[in-house]
């Protein structure tokens, strides 16, 4: 298993053996192994253009998930880009700290690669119950 963190902006992830551990948790939970997960931290035009250029996104987003699995034995391999800039104003606007904004994006990112959706009123609140549950795993 195979989680790695890369850093374009100061911000550092807090307990990252724990949030390894739980991410760890939440693959298994769900059924899932982790081969490789990297999650980049980065800046809002980053993923504005990433969201444009392979999404085909003319938006703004805290997160994008790519899956890159062969679907070969629940083994998860995949990059989830997380905008530092959309965490900050989600933790600001939700009343949280930004560490657990954070959290709560990488758990989502990994939910999708999990098989969950969000493009629905119910799959939005499977996905946020998830989110809660492990969450306070923690």
């Amino acid at each position: 298993m195979s989680i790695q963190f890369c850093y374009q902006s100061s911000i550092v992830i807090k307990n990252i053996t724990k949030v390894k551990q739980l991410l760890q948790t939440l693959a298994i939970t769900e059924g899932f192994y982790i081969d490789s997960l990297t999650i980049v931290f980065t800046s809002d035009e980053f993923l504005y253009e990433m969201n444009v250029q392979y999404l085909k996104h003319d938006y703004y987003t805290d997160i994008i998930t790519f899956d890159l699995s062969e679907r070969i034995n629940k083994r998860i391999n995949g990059e989830l880009y997380i905008s530092i800039d959309r965490a900050k104003e989600n933790a600001k606007e939700h009343k949280v700290a930004v560490q657990d904004e954070l959290r709560r994006l990488m758990i989502h990112g990994l939910l999708h690669l999990c098989g969950y959706h969000d493009k629905h009123d119910s799959e939005k609140q499977v996905m946020t119950n998830k989110e809660d549950f492990y969450l306070n795993m923690l």
